[in-house]
């Protein structure tokens, strides 16, 4: 990796969030100086976490800042180098008169942030979270499927399936809208903004926050028994053909080293590999006995064959550092941790 003076600021949007804690953590370790946002300053549990992080006292800046009103964004990305958006709505704030729903409220986001990467004139780069929910294999009519996701794959948009789980569905949408928007500003013949953004997978792992985050409840909902996160991982093997999977450590130092190259832009699918609802559940019964997995509620046809491949992200010099079975280890792990999966 090719490494920085570690002397620049940098502003992550969505500082409190699963990524975005890891991320801030990982870049006080070495030596920036991090502007994080969060919605409401006056959460204490969540600036407690934050301030709490090694060289947080002295290189730790939050700013209060909501997706719901992005001209907030300006002001903690003021003097800074890089710029991390981290941070996406995922329920549609019913009082917002100016959005009329999630997508339109992260595409004014995007827009809104960008621009003032632009303005501050001290901005190089914007590396924006996307996810595997923007980029399915399935073909415009919702029917076919392709058998590798690349950068040039799109999920169709206003795709659907029944039973319909609306809450994914606008996720779905929202991270496709944004994710288009915020890879726009490539296209300025000025070039004064670099943008990447990073198609992550279903996100597992441990995490510094006090509770479950919902990628890794999903991953592990075989053995906590929770339905309405099993529901969601039906719908990502439907939308995608099976569950993409990446760490969460392997996340923020895809997001570090796409800041630390000297120039970059574009997408990046950063996916380690990927497995079919009934693989982690065979991996479960055969590594975890002492759980119960109910066969009635919590099994799944096989996915279809897929390959995601991220190979311009490794053709860029990144290397994973955790394969598939650690992923579903320390998801595990941190589910028991957190009393999650217990013992019936």
């Amino acid at each position: 990796m090719e490494e920085s003076p570690n002397n620049s600021n940098v502003c992550v949007t969505g500082g409190a969030g699963f990524i975005g804690s890891w991320l801030v953590k990982k870049l006080l370790e070495k030596g920036y100086t991090v502007h994080a946002t969060l919605r409401d300053l006056e959460d204490k549990s969540k600036v407690g976490l934050l301030k709490s992080l090694p060289g947080a006292d002295t290189r730790l800046v939050l700013f209060e800042a909501d997706i719901y009103n992005p001209h907030q964004f300006e002001k903690p990305i003021q003097g800074c180098e890089f710029v991390f958006h981290v941070a996406t709505p995922l329920q549609h704030d019913s009082r917002s008169s100016q959005f009329k729903d999630t997508a339109e409220a992260a595409v004014a986001a995007v827009r809104s942030i960008a621009d003032s990467c632009i303005r501050s004139q001290t901005v190089k780069r914007l590396i924006c979270t996307s996810s595997v929910m923007a980029a399915s294999p399935l073909t415009k009519d919702g029917v076919g499927s392709k058998s590798c996701v690349d950068e040039s794959c799109w999920t169709p948009a206003d795709i659907s399936f029944t039973p319909s789980i609306e809450f994914w569905q606008a996720y779905t949408k929202s991270k496709t809208m944004a994710e288009k928007e915020a890879l726009s500003y490539n296209n300025d013949p000025d070039g004064k903004l670099e943008v990447v953004t990073l198609i992550c997978g279903v996100v597992g792992g441990e995490t510094i926050l006090p509770y479950m985050p919902s990628s890794v409840r999903e991953l592990i909902s075989q053995l906590s028994g929770k339905s309405s996160s099993f529901e969601a991982l039906r719908w990502f093997q439907q939308l995608l053909g099976s569950i993409p999977l990446v760490h969460i450590d392997d996340v923020c130092d895809a997001h570090i080293f796409c800041m630390e190259k000297q120039s970059m832009r574009g997408r990046f699918v950063c996916v380690v590999g990927n497995l079919s609802i009934r693989e982690i559940e065979k991996y479960f019964r055969e590594n975890y006995p002492q759980y119960q997995i109910d066969d009635q509620k919590f099994m799944e046809d096989e996915g279809i064959e897929v390959v995601w491949d991220s190979s311009k992200l490794s053709n860029m010099g990144f290397q994973f550092k955790f394969d598939m079975k650690q992923i579903l280890d320390d998801s595990v792990k941190c589910g028991q941790r957190l009393g999650v999966v217990f013992l019936k």
